[in-house]
């Protein structure tokens, strides 16, 4: 596990270092930004299907300050009987380092719970690799922000 969160770190810390060498690299924004709204659209449909595409098989997620594998964020997904009816993104911000990707923003949930409607605002940051050809999301976390 330590070793995971080192990797983790070592990414985001490295990726920090070339934080000027951005570019669009022949559209991987546009892709990773595609690829944000396809997880979020996977998630409000509990369609773990799709999310096993997006995901690398050794995701690490930090949600509500836990870490969780791509197998547990699944298993979660999957029996959540959800009844959310949107997440809208209100700012995404792609930074491409070669290979790797940083997805920074923030989004807003919108949810049915007993009868009300409830909205909460996210920050997020994501990592993605350019793994065999695709962008697959290899680290994430996201925080509720709190007025």
């Amino acid at each position: 596990m330590r070793a995971v969160i080192r990797w983790f770190f070592l990414v985001l810390f490295s990726s920090v270092a070339v934080w000027g060498q951005q570019g669009d690299k022949g559209g991987s924004v546009a892709t990773i930004r595609a690829l944000e709204h396809e997880w979020a659209e996977g998630q409000s449909r509990n369609d773990t299907r799709v999310l096993d595409l997006i995901f690398d098989n050794a995701l690490v997620y930090v949600e509500y300050g836990k870490l969780v594998s791509k197998g547990e964020y699944l298993a979660r997904i999957k029996r959540e009987n959800s009844e959310l009816d949107q997440i809208a993104f209100e700012g995404v911000t792609v930074h491409i380092f070669g290979s790797t990707a940083l997805a920074t923003g923030t989004y807003c949930e919108r949810e049915l719970r007993s009868g009300k409607t409830e909205q909460r605002r996210w920050r997020f940051i994501d990592t993605w690799v350019y793994k065999k050809g695709s962008w697959v999301l290899v680290a994430a976390g996201s925080a509720p922000i709190t007025r």
